[in-house]
Order: C-alpha cells, then structure tokens, then sequence
C-alpha cells in the first residue's frame, strides 16, 4: 500500500512524468525508473492476496456464503471505482471520463471468483495456470473499436460525445491472479506446517523468476512488447525489466508474483515496531486507498496554485499526465519522495484509529466493506 502511494504522488508530482513514461530508456534514468519499476510489484501482490484472504474468510463459511460475499463486495468495488476513486482521480463534477483500474480489476476478480469457489480447487488452480500461461495467445487477436474485447483482453482508450473511457485493466488475466491466490490460501491452513509453507513459497517464488529470466530472454512468446537491444547495457537491463503491464503479459506476473511469493515466505516471522507501523496500512487497505488518492491530488492542487499554474489545472478532464495544461509543471525526484513521506505519516494516524475501530467492532458487517 506505501509503495504504491509512491508511484500516485509521482503521477502528480514529477515534473517528467508529464513529458514521458518514467520506464523509457530513451529518456530516463535508473532512479526514475526504479521509483516507477518498484511500484509494477503492488497490482499483482494486491489481486493475489485478495485471493488468499478469500480462501481465508471461506473457511467460516459454507460455499453459498462465501459466493454471496464475493459477488456483494466485487459489486461494491466496481461501484467505488466510478464514483468515489473516479473523482479523487480527476476532481471532475461531471464525470467525462470513466477509468477502468485496480479497483474496478479486484471487484470483476470477486464476481469471477464467486464463481469459481464452487468448483474443485485443482479445476481453480488449473484455470488459473491456463488463463495466465495462454492468454498472450490472444495478443494477435484485434477487434479495433470493441469496447467488450478491450474490457475482456486488451484495453484501450475510447472517445464518444465528449467523455472517455479508460481501460487500464481488463478482465484477462487478472481474474486468474486472484483464483491463484485462493488456491495458494490453502497454504494457511492451521494444520499446514509453517515450515513447508516457506519452503513451498520459496521454491514456487524462485521457479517464477528463474522462469521470467527464460522466457523474456527467448523473446518470443510471453509479452505484446519484446523488448528491444539497445547500444548500452543499461538501456538493455531496462526494456528487459520493463514487460507489458496494461493488460499485464505472463512475463510481467512472472516478475512480479515471483519476488512476491520469496517475500511473503520470509515476512511471516518479522516482528517489531516497523513491520507493526507498516501492517496498520496492510489491516485497512481500502480506506488507505481512498484517503492517499483525495490527499495526494488536493496536495497537488496547493502546488499547482502556488506554483503559478492555479488550482483549476488540476481540475482534470483526462488522466493526469495526459493533461496539456500541466506541462511544465512538477518538481524533482527528491520532492515527490518528500509528498510520499508526508501523505504516509499523515494518514497513519487515521488508519490507526479505524483499524483499532475495526478490530473492536467485528459485529459490524458493513465494516468488512472498508
């Protein structure tokens, strides 16, 4: 949660971000592309572990409940994701554009997996491999146009009547990485040995990346985007940690979901005051969430009015860095790490106070929906 705010605050701060993408060899540089490469590990990590939390959660309830939970919540996060995320996004009353993102891409996994949890979880873990495996069979597949196919598989930008529509994350092969994680749940099973559980994420984690490095050096098959040889080895090491996110390639989940499962074997047994500050954000991530996107962009709008630029600026029709007016604004790399430390430390304080809520009020129902 803390490292994607990172990225957010670089969406609104950085002056480059409004001239080209942080991951271009052609015009970066390794500090802004690790601040942006660092933050590719949260889409996945997210998805996955929501997957596992509902493996989790289903172990107190019978399947008919846990379905019926899934499809209520997926609903509401589809709901959030254009209303409430879409406004904090833009600040924009009337609503000309309608972006498609993680949220949206968890709450589409939940309807999916409502599902799924009826069938066997090997059929589950054997969808999940096929979907994530296979789906770059379809990167030739084009239906120019088609905002279905583009929901389904491919993503895509879209203009009608004056409003516009964002697909930044189809339904492929997100919705895999969240029935992968339910399947990887039953790992926390109390009768699991904690011991194999480590060892198991370790060998699956390692065999991911090992498989990520082969399969993005063969340069084939894997992703929409090869990556290109460049004359410096540096610029190289770029386009080669740089696979397709928007819709994410099996290179990219291979990446991600690899260094993830070695993370999250030798995070269990970590203890002390920091891994308890940063596990405040981890116990409320959807109210975290909502909170760092409206103080991150009402941060920005201070900026750009004593900037010169004038708050309206950021008073957005379109995504923020397609913005025109905004060229020219932004600041260095140090004061976008400077607003991340600041929305961080002020938004402990609240999380800390409804995660305490939370935990004391776990008869509230609608509480399970923040």
């Amino acid at each position: 949660m803390v490292i994607m705010a990172l990225d957010h605050t670089r969406d609104y701060f950085h002056a480059a971000a409004f001239f080209y993408s942080p991951t271009d060899p052609m015009h970066t540089t390794w500090a802004i592309y690790l601040t942006r490469w660092i933050t590719h590990f949260c889409a996945p990590a997210f998805s996955f572990l929501a997957g596992m939390s509902a493996y989790m959660v289903g172990r107190r309830k019978t399947t008919g409940e846990l379905s019926g939970f899934l499809l209520k919540r997926g609903l509401w996060l589809v709901f959030i994701e254009l209303t409430v995320v879409e406004f904090a996004w833009l600040f924009d009353i009337h609503f000309r554009t309608l972006s498609f993102l993680v949220i949206w891409s968890l709450g589409i996994s939940m309807i999916v997996l409502a599902g799924l949890v009826y069938m066997p979880r090997t059929a589950i873990l054997i969808f999940s491999c096929v979907v994530m495996f296979g789906h770059n069979l379809l990167d030739g597949v084009h239906c120019d146009g088609s905002f279905l196919w583009a929901v389904i598989h491919d993503g895509g930008s879209f203009h009608s009547h004056g409003y516009h529509l964002i697909v930044g994350y189809p339904i492929v092969p997100w919705i895999a990485v969240m029935s992968l994680g339910y399947c990887f749940g039953s790992l926390y099973d109390t009768s699991y040995d904690g011991g194999k559980r480590r060892k198991t994420l370790n060998i699956i984690g390692l065999a991911a990346i090992a498989l990520f490095i082969i399969i993005r050096g063969i340069n084939i098959y894997g992703d929409s985007a090869p990556w290109t040889h460049y004359n410096t080895i540096s610029s190289s090491l770029m386009s080669f940690l740089d696979p397709n996110k928007y819709p994410p390639s099996l290179s990219y989940l291979l990446m991600t979901l690899g260094p993830s499962l070695v993370i999250l074997a030798h995070s269990e047994t970590l203890k002390g005051r920091a891994v308890n500050y940063f596990c405040t954000f981890g116990r409320v991530p959807f109210f975290f969430y909502i909170l760092h996107i409206y103080l991150i962009h009402f941060v920005a709008m201070v900026f750009a009015q004593l900037s010169g630029f004038g708050w309206r600026v950021m008073i957005l029709d379109d995504w923020v860095s397609d913005a025109p007016a905004l060229k020219g604004f932004g600041f260095s790399l140090w004061v976008v790490y400077a607003v991340w430390i600041g929305v961080v430390v002020a938004l402990y304080p609240l999380c800390k106070v409804f995660d305490a809520y939370k935990r004391s009020h776990k008869d509230k129902w609608w509480l399970s929906y923040l």
